[in-house]
């Protein structure tokens, strides 16, 4: 799941305005050492694979760690700490050889490691934000909610170098996933989280390993020595500098204090999307991402779908992406983008629909027994960042017109923000979800179940989850697809979220920048990306 936490001040607008209003000047030239410099907005939430719940914690460990595979320019999973997989005819078992690599301390990687990683994260004593994706694999769901046995996962070190794998049913995306973070292995009794001078005890399998971490301050990188490909890594250190405010990340850019500004590690201030795109230094990409907002399906009002309803076809989704985020954003008016699905995304409803949005409405208060005077103002929560604060203003204003009723805006640290979701405590609150996989599935899985970490709305729907388990037997893809698009059109149907637009990369780089791969699954991967002076 991809969630963005950033923080930002007034100040942003001063910095934005000094950046645009300095364009002509010529940025210094960074030394030649292969070195990059990015911007994270906070610390990791965690350094730890398995609870992986963070975009500034994925993006260290996805520099730091790998899995069995990792996924090209093109998003098509290639073979990493495995040489070689084979699978069974029916596409349930596979035997993954692994090849000759070594932890970050010098010790080797076997295939137990991944096998004790992936049983601990499937313990019920062990929390995890991400369990759920591991479910395809044989007995897994069971073991994590039911009782079952942490020994009768389909899951079996053969050797040092063979893990076999069996799935519940065949899973077209499965090498792929393998690829998420929360398939990495993690080192056996060694250290995987972090303190400042315990940089050492952090043992990692990637191309990367990291040099000095300091909070709210900055993380340095340095190759890894150890890592099993690293003749293709041409970089000899990346530095993450923590900077909250996204005007304050432009002027250090344009300064030349950093090499890259904007996705997919942090935001471009809105205000300066425009003349980046007039001068021709803006780049984007599609991403397989939704940004939205959640209604806390157990919390009046929001327990009734036509409120919920009301609230989504009161928003004006063309106005935000074109005023607002002025990013070409897709507006959303379905959960699963069209990149996912290889098509044109479905529509399941009208944008900016005032005429259903009033009659939902009136149709909610008479369910409710409450009268339009009665109905309570309701609370917005967000975490800090300016572009969310200024869509928050904009629907606002969009559900006072429409409906008449008003909103409080509660802007949140991210931390804070983050806790408070978890628990409920919450009626409206901005999310955003990236794919941890090129299928449908991944959006909606996490709302399989009222026990997933993901659906923090804590809507459920039995017909929604009898149809994704008959989409998980359906081999052909097509029929497939079908199931998954009418399970899409349920959720839909019930809002337990209010889709908003179709996420869209926006960035600047330096012209000597290259080899940097940026996935539709909004991962940076950095292991061949170098520094070409000479361009």
């Amino acid at each position: 799941m991809s969630v963005h936490g950033y923080q930002w001040a007034v100040a942003c607008l001063c910095a934005a305005s000094l950046f645009l209003g300095s364009s002509c000047r010529k940025s210094p030239q960074r030394p030649k050492h292969q070195e990059l410099h990015f911007s994270l907005k906070s610390d990791p939430v965690s350094f730890d694979p398995r609870k992986c719940a963070d975009h500034a914690s994925s993006a260290v460990i996805n520099l730091c760690f790998e899995g069995l595979t990792r996924l090209d320019a093109h998003s098509n999973p290639e073979m990493a700490l495995a040489s070689s997989v084979e699978v069974s005819e029916d596409k349930t078992v596979y035997l993954f050889h692994l090849r000759e690599a070594y932890w970050s301390d010098g010790t080797k990687i076997t295939a137990s490691d991944f096998e004790n990683t992936w049983k601990t994260l499937l313990d019920p004593a062990f929390p995890c934000e991400f369990a759920n994706n591991l479910y395809i694999i044989k007995n897994a769901r069971a073991a994590k909610t039911k009782g079952g046995s942490l020994g009768d996962i389909g899951i079996q070190s053969l050797d040092e170098s063979r893990l076999r794998v069996e799935l519940e049913h065949p899973v077209p995306y499965f090498l792929s996933s393998l690829a998420c973070t929360y398939f990495f292995p993690c080192p056996a009794e060694r250290a995987s989280t972090l303190k400042r001078g315990e940089e050492e005890r952090y043992v990692v399998s990637g191309p990367f390993r990291i040099k000095s971490f300091r909070s709210q301050d900055s993380i340095v990188f340095e190759k890894n020595p150890f890592y099993w490909d690293r003749e293709q890594v041409r970089l000899e250190r990346v530095t993450f500098s923590l900077v909250q405010d996204e005007g304050t990340e432009l002027s250090m850019f344009e300064r030349g204090e950093l090499d890259w500004a904007g996705y997919p590690l942090s935001n471009l201030p809105t205000d300066a999307i425009r003349s980046l795109a007039k001068r021709k230094t803006l780049e984007e990409y599609p991403i397989a991402g939704t940004y939205f907002y959640t209604f806390n399906t157990k919390k009046f009002p929001f327990n009734n779908v036509h409120i919920r309803r009301a609230f989504a076809l009161a928003m004006n989704r063309e106005e935000i992406v074109t005023n607002v985020t002025e990013m070409d954003q897709m507006p959303a008016t379905a959960l699963i983008p069209g990149l996912v699905w290889g098509e044109k995304s479905s529509s399941y409803f009208k944008d900016n629909d005032a005429t259903e949005a009033r009659r939902s409405f009136n149709k909610g208060l008479q369910e409710l027994g409450l009268s339009k005077s009665q109905f309570p103002k309701v609370s917005l929560s967000y975490n800090s960042l300016t572009g969310h604060h200024k869509i928050a203003q904009a629907i606002q204003q969009q559900w006072r017109a429409v409906l008449g009723i008003e909103s409080t805006l509660e802007n949140k640290e991210w931390k804070v923000f983050l806790d408070e979701v978890r628990q409920g405590e919450f009626q409206v609150a901005r999310m955003g979800f990236l794919a941890l996989a090129p299928d449908p599935i991944a959006f909606l899985d996490p709302y399989r179940y009222l026990s997933s970490s993901l659906n923090q709305s804590g809507w459920s729907n039995p017909t929604f989850s009898e149809l994704l388990e008959e989409a998980d037997f359906t081999q052909d893809p097509v029929e497939r697809f079908a199931l998954l698009k009418k399970a899409e059109s349920i959720l839909v149907h019930d809002m337990p979220i209010a889709p908003i637009y179709f996420y869209t990369g926006a960035y600047v780089k330096k012209p000597y920048v290259k080899g940097v791969i940026l996935s539709e699954l909004n991962i940076l991967d950095l292991k061949r990306a170098y520094i070409d002076m000479d361009d």
